[in-house]
């Protein structure tokens, strides 16, 4: 069967049978047969219960054979049999059609959220649209199913007891449809109006949900013990909390009302409506077996349209507007190639980079993070950028590594622009050490073999572990190189901060990327440790691509050549000491800094 998935999908109200026909055909056959003899029974007993006492009437007074009163009996019988069996498959059924639901549905969404554009993973609205979204979507679509199954088995109710009406009293089921349509269109709306509430409330659940984690994680509780922030945290999460809260009881109490004022209009029309029937039957124009049948099937019916419709039709509205937010998922863009994996790795040679004129300002900002920023970078050559916080360092590399293409102007990689590489051409060039480099709760040799995922290689996998020195603490870890980092796992060990940055280097040197990139991977570290692990991977990567980015210059001064970024431009490029000799931005940030790479036992101005 073809996977199922949710990119540029076209939501219709007919969806709530439709989507998971397509997803679990079998389950929802059965679901949907059981639904429409249930549906039918109400007025099958209409007949069945007139017919049994009409018999059992005349076999009383002598008109009849007892063996007439056998037919309805079993057939009351048989009706009896299949309600209570139905209960018991249908539970069966369910458990099924609900794994496969969740199954197709999560992972529908999981493939969607790693194609998104890079641009909607930095938006906010995209984010909580994710947010909603992702939230037990089985459970939204599995209760829409349900009320989308509730508004068939009655409008087949409805019609099929209100012909049998029709052929006794044509105008009391005029009455019966004429109340149908107000209850119907209010409780439309109430359900729109709790859809908003839900997409308002939502936004401070993620923002509590957060806070949350604050208050509970393993990794903040040295911090919360620390500071004693907990109580302020708290209030904070009390408030977002309650914003939340209060969205959900308006929308709630309003349904609420609604729900009883039509609960109490209908027991008054059924009553009116009982009443109109007395007249036929004192007219002898209809049977009291009749009577009794369709009076108990327009009190079932009226009040069935007074509660179960009116919860039904405000539930599936509301769940309506989350179907329709898979849709505004779906049609968010993807990247093309997100999922690919890279290119060999061996057939690519790096000789040349080139930014010509390139400008860029992330969605939704004004400021031009580059300006006509213009930079030739050689192949095997170690590049750092250099500069404050802000100045467009870390932006380069999203561009380079094709995070974001709608920047004016053009990159060249050996002479052929950047936007006209295949994503997987681009992911077999770079790799990258971020800031904020993840630590995976998997294996030790996992965790550094992710660098390529092209390749298993146990030899080269402890090469770059010794290359960077973790092969002095695997020896300390109870499994080697096969040990659980983290404590998701029975057995898990934790790593400290300098070793986690060693396993992501490692896993950088594993992939051997034409360029490698480390992006303020060690800004956690003090100056003089961060110096000390850039000068070892200065050390490893000579005669290679690299670039290291830093705001911190006792890194900077070991590469070949030095970018000072300033204002989205390059403001000053050479080595150390040609720009130190220009006495410009570059030297006055480095004598601002030498205090913090002298060892304290050395005089002032002596650097490590």
């Amino acid at each position: 069967m073809k996977r199922f998935t949710i990119n540029n999908i076209k939501i219709h109200f007919w969806d709530f049978i439709i989507l998971p026909m397509r997803i679990s055909p079998g389950c929802m056959l059965i679901k949907t047969t059981n639904r429409i003899i249930t549906a039918l029974i109400p007025a099958m007993q209409v007949y069945v219960t007139a017919r049994f006492i009409d018999t059992a009437i005349s076999y009383f007074t002598g008109t009849a054979d007892i063996s007439e009163i056998i037919l309805p009996m079993g057939l009351i019988l048989l009706i009896m049999i299949y309600t209570h069996m139905q209960t018991a498959l249908m539970s069966f059924v369910d458990g099924i059609f609900t794994l496969n639901l969740t199954k197709a549905l999560r992972e529908a969404l999981i493939d969607k959220r790693a194609r998104l554009s890079y641009r909607h993973i930095e938006d906010n609205d995209s984010w909580n649209l994710i947010s909603r979204v992702c939230k037990e979507p089985e459970r939204d679509i599995i209760g829409g199913i349900n009320n989308a199954y509730t508004l068939i088995a009655i409008a087949v109710r409805i019609i099929s007891v209100l012909t049998v009406i029709l052929t006794q009293i044509w105008w009391l089921a005029l009455l019966v449809l004429a109340m149908t349509i107000p209850l119907a269109f209010l409780s439309k709306k109430s359900g729109e109006k709790q859809h908003i509430a839900d997409v308002q409330a939502a936004k401070h659940e993620r923002r509590a949900d957060y806070l949350s984690q604050i208050l509970s994680d393993r990794e903040t509780v040295e911090e919360r013990s620390l500071f004693g922030y907990s109580d302020a945290v708290n209030t904070k999460w009390s408030e977002q909390f309650l914003h939340a809260h209060t969205a959900r009881m308006k929308a709630a109490s309003r349904f609420t009302a609604q729900r009883a004022g039509a609960g109490s209009v209908t027991l008054l029309v059924s009553s009116i409506l009982v009443g109109f029937m007395l007249i036929p039957l004192s007219r002898q124009e209809m049977t009291p077996g009749m009577f009794i049948g369709l009076a108990t099937a327009v009190v079932a019916l009226v009040e069935v349209m007074g509660t179960f419709m009116v919860y039904a039709i405000s539930n599936i509205s509301r769940q309506y507007g989350k179907l329709k937010d898979i849709e505004s998922l779906g049609a968010l863009s993807q990247q093309e190639g997100a999922l690919d994996a890279p290119s060999d790795r061996g057939a690519v040679k790096l000789e040349r980079i080139e930014f010509k004129n390139v400008s860029f300002t992330y969605p939704g900002n004004e400021k031009k993070i580059l300006n006509d920023f213009s930079l030739v970078m050689e192949g095997g050559k170690q590049y750092a950028f250099a500069g404050v916080n802000g100045a467009g360092k870390t932006t380069i590399t999203k561009l380079l590594t094709g995070l974001y293409d709608n920047y004016e102007g053009d990159i060249f990689i050996n002479g052929r622009n950047l936007r006209k590489y295949e994503l997987r051409e681009i992911k077999a060039m770079f790799s990258v050490v971020y800031q904020d480099f993840a630590r995976y709760s998997i294996s030790l040799a996992e965790n550094i073999k992710l660098g390529d995922v092209n390749q298993d290689d146990d030899e080269r996998m402890k090469w770059a572990a010794n290359l960077i020195g973790i092969d002095n603490s695997v020896e300390q870890l109870p499994k080697g190189y096969e040990t659980n980092l983290g404590k998701i796992r029975p057995g898990g060990v934790d790593m400290s901060g300098g070793q986690w940055q060693r396993i992501a280097i490692a896993r950088t040197l594993y992939g051997d990327a034409p360029m490698q990139i480390l992006d303020e991977p060690t800004a956690a570290l003090d100056p003089v440790a961060e110096s000390e692990v850039y000068k070892l991977f200065s050390e490893i990567s000579k005669g290679r691509s690299t670039l290291f980015i830093t705001h911190r210059l006792g890194a900077a001064r070991m590469a070949d050549e030095i970018v000072v970024i300033d204002s989205g431009r390059v403001a000053e490029m050479g080595s150390h000491a040609q720009l130190m000799s220009k006495n410009g931005i570059y030297a006055e940030m480095f004598e601002n800094q030498r205090s913090w790479y002298a060892k304290p036992s050395e005089s002032e101005g002596v650097l490590i």
